[in-house]
């Protein structure tokens, strides 16, 4: 019931796509559909099906073999038998017939405890796909949302160069009244039809810069559909917790560190296997055959039938094997000792990135409030400006700045918002809490 949902948002997305509405695909649409569609998550999800399968009971050797065979042979010669008194025989055309069938049954009933390390390696293998595939899922998550809101913040900053675009074609009709009246010089009204130039091209680059971004998006959605669509632009941030429970978080849910625990306990588990080298193989072997065979005239019996049970206990020590198993054993032990140098490397480096990413994150806040002071400064200050200029009491070159101003006002906080944005996300990802956050 819950694919059938996903499938029937997404072609509902699609068709109304296909159908020329300008849709609103939001945050979560976007997850669930790059969830199902991202090429790189389906290869991760084969992956951890692969190394299912492989930890699977039929391929650790704890199971029998069992087999069948059967066969026939016939032979024709020609025969001369000489008896011990001196008798000859010849026979032309000596016919022998022989028929087999049989089933084979293998079993090993101790190996040295190999089976049962190779089986919980396996299963270990596993557990660390899984976390590979988290990995993946982690990382697009975070290339999803930073091309996400790459599009919000054009979205947003096209919409202030329309505003801006808007108020400058005022400025120009304005300008060609006071010229036609002779209130103003030629100057000034060519300074006006300038400035309309140079906010249409600036309004055009951003609308090319933000169709391509939503193609990026459908790349990484694994979608083909021309994008025409809108994406949110409100911004909801998470309450986190303080450092040290981040700190806390980090050493228990971070992925990279999970995975670091998992390929210790492989190691250890590959030493025990090389261990099990050590001792003897204990097998059984049975079979149950039925064999017949037809004799020429020059044999003793003119035809024989058997059937049976045969049944076999083997056991096998490799006392000495030129030391290659004691090789095997030591560099195992070096292998666990790297991978636990690899874990202190991670921790202190997962540690300081969340320092640093702490760090950054409490600055991109105080710039977002910073931002926001400003934006109301810069209106204030337009609004002002513009009364003043279309009192005369300012020149166009002042009304211009102010203009200028508060448009960059405007970019600076779209850009502080989703950078902060983005640097939570970030955040929640170091502390292994990325996933399950509210987006």
């Amino acid at each position: 019931m819950k694919n059938s949902t996903k499938i029937f948002c997404m072609l509902a997305f699609f068709v109304s796509v296909q159908l020329g509405a300008q849709t609103v695909l939001t945050k979560k649409e976007a997850l669930k559909i790059a969830l199902e569609n991202n090429y790189g998550i389906k290869i991760a999800y084969n992956n951890v099906k692969v190394a299912k399968n492989n930890s699977s009971i039929y391929n650790t050797r704890h199971l029998p073999t069992i087999s069948a065979s059967t066969g026939t042979n016939y032979s024709n010669n020609n025969q001369n038998i000489t008896a011990q008194n001196g008798n000859v025989t010849t026979v032309n055309g000596a016919i022998t017939k022989s028929y087999n069938a049989s089933v084979n049954l293998n079993y090993t009933l101790f190996d040295g405890l190999g089976r049962k390390y190779n089986y919980k390696q396996l299963k270990e293998t596993y557990n660390l796909s899984q976390l590979q595939a988290k990995e993946t899922i982690e990382n697009t998550y975070l290339q999803l949302f930073t091309v996400y809101f790459e599009i919000a913040r054009l979205s947003e900053n096209t919409q202030n160069l329309q505003d801006a675009l808007a108020i400058s074609k005022q400025r120009l009709q304005r300008a060609e009244y006071q010229y036609q009246y002779g209130q103003t010089t030629k100057v000034a009204l060519l300074n006006a039809q300038v400035d309309v130039n140079n906010d249409s091209i600036t309004l055009m680059n951003s609308r090319q810069q933000y169709l391509n971004s939503k193609r990026s998006l459908n790349i990484i959605l694994g979608v083909t559909q021309e994008p025409n669509f809108d994406v949110e632009t409100t911004i909801n941030f998470t309450k986190l917790l303080t450092l040290p429970k981040l700190l806390e978080q980090a050493k228990l849910n971070n992925t990279l560190l999970q995975q670091n625990k998992k390929n210790i306990a492989i190691s250890e588990f590959n030493l025990k296997i090389n261990k099990a080298s050590f001792l003897p193989t204990v097998s059984l072997t049975s079979s149950y055959g039925w064999n017949k065979s037809q004799n020429p005239a020059t044999s003793f019996l003119a035809q024989s039938q058997s059937t049976g049970l045969n049944a076999g206990l083997n056991l096998s020590w490799n006392i000495f094997d030129g030391g290659s198993t004691k090789t095997r054993v030591a560099n195992s032990k070096i292998a666990i000792e790297n991978q636990k140098i690899a874990m202190q490397q991670q921790q202190e480096t997962v540690e300081n990135n969340l320092r640093n990413t702490w760090g950054s994150y409490q600055n991109s806040l105080f710039v977002l409030k910073a931002q926001e002071q400003n934006i109301l400064t810069s209106q204030n200050n337009f609004d002002r400006t513009e009364e003043k200029y279309k009192l005369g009491q300012v020149s166009s070159i002042e009304f211009r700045q102010a203009q200028i101003n508060l448009l960059n006002a405007k970019t600076a906080l779209s850009n502080a918002k989703f950078d902060a944005k983005l640097i939570e996300l970030q955040l929640l990802q170091i502390s292994g809490q990325l996933i399950n956050s509210e987006i």
